[in-house]
């Protein structure tokens, strides 16, 4: 009795345009992986930099209405978000980002 085949389903999201996920060596794969973990890190970079200049703009608000530079409740807000995603690890990555955000205006 014959096997069913399966169609050739497409590369899934994780290999698509990964090189060498069926032929190539493992230097070539993992510095395809390399390159996207790069890829990734600018675009993380640009994001980062890119919310550094919409806290300094709701900050610069802030300050010009009378308010204070920091809202303590919002932080804890984002502090409990990256928490609860990410884990302590999470809370960590979020306080690194909002001490870089403070006090850029």
């Amino acid at each position: 009795m014959a096997l069913p085949t399966t169609p050739d389903l497409p590369a899934s999201p994780a290999t698509a345009g990964t090189p060498g996920t069926d032929t190539a060596s493992p230097d070539t794969v993992i510095a395809g992986h390399r390159q996207r973990i790069d890829d990734l890190d600018a675009r993380i970079i640009a994001l980062i930099g890119e919310r550094m200049t919409v806290s300094g703009q709701i900050q610069a608000t802030r300050i010009g209405s009378g308010g204070r530079r920091v809202h303590l409740a919002r932080e804890m807000e984002i502090l409990r978000t990256y928490g609860e995603a990410l884990g302590k690890p999470g809370t960590a990555v979020a306080m690194t980002l909002l001490e870089l955000c403070r006090g850029r205006v």
